[in-house]
């Protein structure tokens, strides 16, 4: 790994790297901001923004740690036929489609004790299903794509894989999410 522990070499591997998420960042922003009327007119869905973008990334996270680990004890392979590295994608995966129904529920439960139920729980279920579903398949790629990108680049993947999961999965969790809506609701 070209990063050495020293102050210099840290900033000089992170800091291009996050000058860049935070422009991401910023357009995370601008497709919120697109879909103002949708967030004010369904209450619920405001409340799914923030639950969904940052279990998406804690997703992502939890699955860079361990390839991280894997990369840093020698064993971390990118062959697709990998039992560790498909059996982590797939525990990634099964791990929303059980996360994300409870978080549908619990938007549409806090929605329904603050007063702005608009939309029907199964409703908001759906969407929160299928966001996450598609947004733990993106943050299996994203996570991949970076942990690849570290090792072929020679960072150490402790330092730039979960900033940019957690940052990507920020504007891909907006992105997704308000694609569902657009076709669910």
């Amino acid at each position: 790994m070209g990063t050495t522990w020293s102050v210099r070499g840290i900033t000089r591997a992170m800091l291009p790297l996050l000058v860049v998420l935070a422009v991401v960042e910023v357009g995370s922003g601008l497709v919120l901001d697109t879909f103002e009327e949708y967030l004010l007119r369904y209450p619920s869905l405001l409340v799914l923004v923030p639950v969904m973008i940052g279990t998406a990334g804690n997703l992502g996270s939890i699955l860079a740690a361990r390839l991280s680990t894997a990369f840093h004890l020698g064993t971390l392979s990118f062959d697709a036929r990998d039992d560790e590295l498909v059996g982590n994608a797939v525990a990634t995966v099964g791990l929303a489609a059980t996360v994300f129904p409870l978080v549908g529920a619990s938007a549409w439960l806090l929605s329904l004790a603050t007063g702005g139920t608009a939309l029907p729980a199964r409703t908001v279920v759906a969407v929160a299903t299928l966001s996450g579903l598609v947004l733990a398949a993106l943050a299996v790629a994203v996570t991949f794509a970076a942990t690849y990108a570290a090792y072929r680049l020679e960072l150490d993947p402790d330092d730039v894989v979960i900033p940019v999961v957690t940052n990507v999965c920020d504007v891909l969790g907006v992105v997704v999410l308000f694609g569902v809506v657009r076709v669910l609701v």
